[in-house]
């Protein structure tokens, strides 16, 4: 069964505990869901019967959904108590109080009928000998979904694996619809409510595993309701004594007279009385788990301290009102300001963020928001409702069966594209541990408008997996922003990533990709290419094939370079033709050479300089070189452009690595005409390789077409003339 184990006299976190009854503070804490026990589940005390029992979720509902159809309700409850009946939790308590408590909590967060009308029955279909299909006879295709998806977490027995599988499942089902979640997440935190009755190392390892997977995914659906009960709960099994400690805290700070959290209040609602903005400004007490984390972070703890500030207004624009009125009446910690509202949190949170400080130095922080944001950051995805419900119907994909959610966040869409990759349940629960670890998100823009949601800290490999999946395999660089980028680059919320894909199909990752994937998804792929291309896996980068095609000769000549010095082919300096019959020199009988610093064609302005053996050197008159040589007080020689139009030119690719590019772009430059004097190749890095071709061209206006062609070659990101250098002559 779900629900194995009770014991409401479990010791943990207590209401009264954590938010004492003050008379002097007024405070609207967050959603308690710990307040209504046994004693509001079973009603009046009376032997062989629950009276009054789905009352209190009637109650419950009809505060959020005071039009809400509530005959489903009565049926559902009907059936599970009847089919329940004579089973009991290992506590002693008639096991319809375990769903009739899971509803209470989803009923009190917010969720809608269809919701509660399954969570009454997720039991009913695993533990009795109700059917699926009665289910969905009595109930609705809804109902029966929901229901299914909760039931198919538990039937199996996966040994060892149990966890892992079991969490697979749920990812799925939840891809289907949040739903089955939220009704999950509600049945594990009364279950981790009422864990005393088990052995200490059972409860350690039940709260082990909702530490590790379900509190992630409460805050990743944005249940905060949920996830700060669970975080105590957790805390108090696993740190009994830190906790207690942090009990007494509370408790101390609660007996205290005065009230800088309560003083603060009062003179906000002045403030913002005066500045005439309706608001509600409330007193937020921090549940144990914050309270601990911020006494590890600030020492002694203040009064301050025990608490956060909530305002309260109707329409966004009061939200940055109340804050322009704050930071003009009160003293700002300009430091603490956050704008979730423009950029919302990758759970749907919304609220500004913000702190002020008092006279005697105390910080309070504040946070500002609507009240349908208010009910969104504590209920996450159970506040939206029933996303098929109408208008939405036309979302719900059809065809073949498959639903597509409109409330699926970003992450859980990556959580199940990769699920299906893990080659085993261990690498599924250690690499679902390390993505729910990662609590922050980014948006990208693609440059067609698309965006990507991706985990803080991402790199251009893991934009690539994202978008392509396998395919990226063939990435080979990107732009960020327009400019380039390597694959390494780690992105930044907003960025603008146009991912570069090669042509070739052998293109292949690279093991070093393995050190900037920070996505699961990115890494599992790689893994997998890597583990079927085993021969490929010893080189630490991707090798460099070098090919050059001689445009004279015609020949081929291939080398792989990932390391060394540069590759050099051809003839370099006087030994080479000198390229230099297109040019005049006012001095008879010199010989001509064109400088292969910065390698001048027509109509380049140039100068000219006598070396050694009656040469004179062409430079381009802004090569650094000139000035070098007119600084040491050398003559210059006239020289100009003759008639004829042949040209020699150095040229400088940039690319990215990627097998048989330099065989395209040699056939490439063939093909406008260029002879190849020389080429150099320099060691690739971080998957970059930067290509100095000097070429023979027949017409100096050939050269622009030649450049654009070598930049259309796939891999090669630009092409430019060699620039003047510090060389000499």
């Amino acid at each position: 069964m779900s629900a194995e184990a009770t014991n409401p006299a479990t010791p943990g976190p207590v209401a009264g505990a954590m938010t004492p009854a003050v008379p002097r503070r007024k405070a609207r804490a967050r959603i308690d869901l710990r307040r209504l026990g046994r004693a509001a589940l079973l009603g009046p005390a009376s032997r062989g019967r629950l009276p009054d029992a789905i009352g209190h979720v009637v109650d419950a509902h009809r505060a959020h959904h005071p039009d809400a159809d509530l005959e489903p309700l009565r049926r559902a409850y009907v059936l599970a108590e009847s089919s329940h009946r004579g089973q009991m939790r290992k506590s002693g308590e008639p096991y319809i109080t375990h769903p009739l408590a899971v509803t209470l909590i989803l009923a009190e967060l917010g969720a809608e009928t269809t919701t509660l009308t399954a969570s009454l029955l997720h039991d009913t279909v695993e533990d009795t000998d109700v059917t699926l299909d009665q289910v969905g006879e009595q109930f609705g295709a809804e109902v029966r979904f929901l229901v299914d998806g909760v039931t198919k977490l538990e039937k199996v027995d996966y040994g060892a694996a149990a966890e892992p599988e079991t969490f697979r499942k749920m990812l799925v089902a939840t891809g289907n619809d949040v739903r089955v979640m939220s009704i999950k997440l509600a049945d594990r935190l009364h279950n981790m409510r009422t864990l005393g009755v088990m052995r200490p190392e059972k409860q350690a390892r039940i709260a082990k595993v909702t530490r590790d997977v379900l509190i992630p995914l409460a805050e990743r659906l944005g249940v905060q309701a949920l996830k700060t009960e669970l975080e105590d709960l957790v805390f108090a099994i696993l740190h009994p004594e830190e906790y207690e400690h942090t009990r007494e805290l509370i408790a101390e700070n609660a007996s205290r007279a005065d009230d800088p959290l309560a003083e603060m209040v009062d003179e906000m609602r002045t403030v913002l009385r005066e500045a005439d903005i309706p608001a509600e400004v409330l007193i937020r007490p921090r549940h144990f788990v914050s309270v601990h984390r911020v006494s590890r972070k600030r020492g002694r703890l203040r009064g301050a301290d025990f608490g956060r500030l909530l305002v309260l207004v109707n329409e966004d624009a009061d939200c940055y009102g109340v804050l322009g009125e704050l930071h003009t009446c009160m003293t700002p910690v300009v430091s603490e300001f956050k704008d979730f509202i423009a950029v919302p949190k990758f759970n749907l949170y919304q609220s500004l963020h913000t702190a002020v400080a008092r006279a005697d130095g105390q910080v309070a922080e504040v946070l500002i928001r609507t009240h349908q944001m208010h009910k969104v950051a504590e209920a996450g995805v159970v506040a939206l409702g029933n996303p098929y419900a109408p208008p939405s119907e036309e979302q719900v994909a059809a065809g073949d069966g498959e639903r597509a959610d409109p409330t699926r966040p970003g992450w859980l869409s990556r959580l199940l594209d990769w699920q299906e990759a893990a080659p085993d349940p261990d690498t599924f629960w250690s690499t679902l541990r390390e993505d729910l670890a990662q609590d922050r998100e980014i948006t990208v823009f693609r440059p067609d408008g698309g965006t990507l949601g991706l985990p803080e800290g991402a790199t251009c490999v893991d934009a690539a997996y994202a978008q392509y999946g396998e395919d990226a395999h063939a990435c080979i660089g990107a732009r960020v922003n327009g400019r380039l980028a390597t694959l390494s680059t780690v992105l930044r919320d907003g960025d603008t990533v146009q991912l570069l894909m090669g042509q070739d199909p052998a293109s292949e990752p690279s093991r070093e990709w393995l050190e900037h994937a920070h996505t699961a998804a990115a890494r599992i792929a790689i893994q997998r290419w890597l583990a079927a291309h085993p021969a490929h896996g010893d080189s630490e980068v991707k090798d460099a094939e070098v090919a050059f095609r001689g445009a004279a000769e015609g020949s081929l000549y291939q080398a792989a370079a990932p390391e060394g010095p540069a590759l050099r082919l051809g003839a370099e300096g006087p030994a080479g033709r000198s390229g230099g019959g297109n040019v005049l020199v006012d001095r008879a009988g010199a010989t001509v050479r064109l400088a292969g610093c910065c390698t001048p064609v027509p109509p380049d302005d140039v100068t000219g300089f006598a070396v050694r053996g009656g040469v004179v050197t062409v430079h381009r008159v802004e090569c650094s070189a000139v000035a070098r040589m007119k600084g040491t007080g050398r003559a210059e020689v006239g020289v100009r452009w003759g008639d004829t139009t042949e040209c020699r030119v150095t040229l400088v690719a940039e690319s990215f690595v990627r097998p048989h590019l330099l065989a395209d772009l040699t056939e490439a430059m063939a093909q406008e005409g260029a002879e190849i004097v020389s080429a150099t190749v320099e060691p690739p890095s971080q998957q970059r390789v930067r290509h100095t071709y000097t070429v023979e061209l027949p017409d100096a206006a050939m050269l622009p077409g030649l450049m654009r062609a070598m930049r259309n070659v796939g891999g090669v990101y630009d092409v430019s003339r060699a620039q003047p250098q510090t060389q000499g002559a």
